[in-house]
């Protein structure tokens, strides 16, 4: 068996060939989306490469879809660990009525860029929700927008906007100023944490690979690697749930306690 170290890769093309290879000696089922939007950096096409094992989706009573690269940059970890789950048989775990969905850099623009964010500076994480209805404010990050993007990031006006942040935290505390500026806004396109306008390219396509790989399950388990938060090398499974609501308790029940909760403060 290759060694562990093997499966994951220096850069987002390497990370593709190696995921659409071991999706290959699986034999598992492969498509490809392409992002018409922005290239590598070498001018490679950014794709979204989605492997499937298993019943197909009609007749699949239960999918778990693991998904790596929301984040972009995170995608290093999330796209080795898929690879490890194809060369090690993971899938055999599953019942046999259920099929494993691998969808590889959901946001291929930010994995190979080495950015968090989309080709149109979207964290997908802000991003998937309805836009017509319109959009939640964040007064306080307007208040420090400016601060967050000066205009010169060396020399007078860098160090004005240090001293401003500076006295935004001893005024408010570091968790107000955590909570304005990753709070996600709509507002400032240029800003950190913006959820967008619209559907991104990436929430799309998000969206019609559930459709057609999920529509038919009684059950469905969303997996979604990130490596944003925590100690280097630990790792554990945070449920987005309010903590007393009923996906909270199913996902206890199918993870046991390891399923951490922001809203219960014992999460990384």
């Amino acid at each position: 068996m290759e060694q562990p170290e093997s499966w994951f890769a220096a850069d987002y093309a390497g990370a593709r060939a190696k995921f659409r290879a071991a999706a290959e000696r699986a034999g598992a089922a492969l498509e490809t989306r392409v992002n018409p939007n922005a290239r590598q950096p070498d001018g490679g096409e950014l794709t979204t490469d989605v492997a499937r094992l298993g019943p197909a989706p009609e007749a699949a009573a239960g999918v778990l879809i693991v998904s790596s690269g929301t984040h972009g940059v995170e995608g290093f970890c999330g796209s080795g660990c898929q690879v490890g789950m194809l060369e090690t048989g993971a899938f055999d775990l599953l019942p046999a009525d259920c099929a494993l969905v691998l969808v590889h850099a959901i946001n291929p623009y930010g994995f190979a860029w080495l950015r968090r964010v989309t080709e149109h500076n979207i964290d997908l994480n802000r991003n998937n929700l309805d836009h017509g209805a319109g959009h939640p404010a964040n007064e306080k990050y307007a208040e420090i927008h400016a601060w967050l993007t000066p205009r010169d990031w060396t020399g007078p006006g860098r160090e004005r906007a240090d001293a401003a942040i500076a006295a935004y935290i001893r005024e408010h505390g570091m968790f107000a100023f955590q909570e304005a500026v990753s709070g996600g806004q709509y507002d400032f396109p240029d800003g950190l944490f913006f959820g967008g306008r619209a559907l991104s390219w990436s929430a799309q396509t998000w969206r019609a690979i559930v459709d057609a790989h999920c529509r038919g399950a009684r059950r469905v388990a969303h997996l979604d690697f990130h490596t944003g938060l925590g100690d280097h090398g630990a790792c554990e499974i945070i449920s987005v749930e309010g903590a007393g609501g009923a996906g909270a308790g199913r996902a206890r029940r199918w993870y046991g306690a390891a399923v951490k909760s922001p809203e219960r403060n014992d999460s990384l």
